[in-house]
């Protein structure tokens, strides 16, 4: 008998582990099964954010940075302007600083949608086979109201990864882009200076 539930225990991990796979290769379903994830978070531990705002952080944080190409998404930002004008070394510390800053004001901003849902838009019949980039769209509900979020997805292997999202209208790779233009404007375009001084600010997306 034991040996039968040991059996029954293994081929359940064995069938979580190939729907992981399968949820991995398949755009619609990785985004789907993130966001519920991170809806859980805020449903169930929506009083970290008061009481171990650290620990909140982090749970969004090992769900939400697996999902991104930082620095494909970095280099963007950037700009390839300034991107050439940088130098290995401080393109990958922009990588590090942008990837700290966007996931502390995510976390930070999720954290204002309380109850909120997100439902994804699945397609009648899968239309990524073949594709190297594709859109997964989905809706937040906030409870007030119901606002669009667009994901921008590259393939990288078998896996698919996000380089951009729009939110309510509001696409933040573009935002940020500006924002790093700006800066580096500010600073005589002084690369390091404008690293250093960077702060991931999309505001709210119109959202509340």
């Amino acid at each position: 008998m034991l040996h039968t539930h040991k059996n029954y225990f293994l081929l359940f991990l064995l069938l979580l582990s190939s729907f992981n796979i399968i949820s991995e290769e398949n755009p619609y379903f990785f985004i789907d099964n993130n966001a519920q994830k991170m809806v859980e978070v805020l449903q169930l531990d929506s009083n970290l954010f008061e009481t171990n705002r650290e620990q909140y952080e982090q749970k969004i944080k090992e769900i939400f940075e697996p999902m991104i190409d930082f620095r494909r998404v970095a280099a963007s930002v950037m700009g390839k302007k300034y991107y050439l004008l940088a130098s290995k070394e401080q393109r990958l510390e922009f990588v590090n600083i942008f990837k700290d800053s966007l996931l502390d004001t995510y976390a930070e901003t999720l954290a204002q949608w309380g109850d909120s849902t997100i439902s994804t838009e699945f397609p009648k019949k899968e239309n990524f086979l073949n594709k190297d980039y594709i859109e997964v769209k989905q809706i937040l509900d906030t409870g007030n109201n119901k606002y669009p979020i667009s994901y921008k997805l590259r393939k990288s292997g078998n896996n698919w990864n996000i380089i951009n999202i729009i939110i309510n209208g509001v696409n933040l790779g573009l935002t940020f882009r500006n924002q790093f233009q700006a800066l580096a404007i500010a600073h005589d375009e002084d690369i390091e200076a404008t690293i250093i001084n960077w702060v991931s600010d999309a505001g709210d997306a119109g959202i509340s």
